[in-house]
């Protein structure tokens, strides 16, 4: 069962100002420490990025924070990818472990020490954004 989704007051205002600069439809939002992730209706992702980063670069002058921005698929593989775009994606394999739905990612070698982030902060922020839309519970990479 996907987690339900709550948004603090400075998420909302997050929101507000994404749409307000890409002129796209932001499904969701996660705050991490030093990042913000939206993820937006199907579709909209390079809209939302703008010409050349143009969007991600001026939203990060805003707010101080990076910017990933995750294109919505109903797919849970498909949005898995998506969650890992940055990481040049190979596959995606979702499988049952006993009660716990688990994916397992494979990137690139090259960049699969950035895919799980320093103490594993990438990976845990993808868990967490992935469970908020479909029923896996654990994610790892490969």
């Amino acid at each position: 069962m996907p987690t339900e989704i709550t948004f603090t007051e400075d998420t909302l205002r997050y929101i507000n100002l994404f749409e307000q600069v890409t002129k796209t439809r932001v499904k969701d939002c996660m705050e991490a420490e030093d990042k913000l992730v939206f993820v937006v209706e199907p579709g909209q992702a390079n809209r939302a990025v703008g010409k050349g980063g143009e969007n991600v670069i001026r939203l990060k002058n805003q707010t101080g924070r990076n910017i990933q921005v995750v294109e919505y698929s109903d797919d849970p593989e498909t949005f898995i990818k998506n969650v890992f775009y940055n990481y040049n994606v190979q596959k995606v394999e979702i499988e049952s472990r006993g009660n716990v739905l688990h994916a397992t990612v494979t990137v690139d070698p090259k960049v699969k020490g950035r895919a799980i982030g320093k103490n594993g902060r990438n990976l845990k922020l993808a868990r967490d954004i992935v469970n908020r839309h479909h029923n896996v519970q654990s994610i790892s990479v490969a």
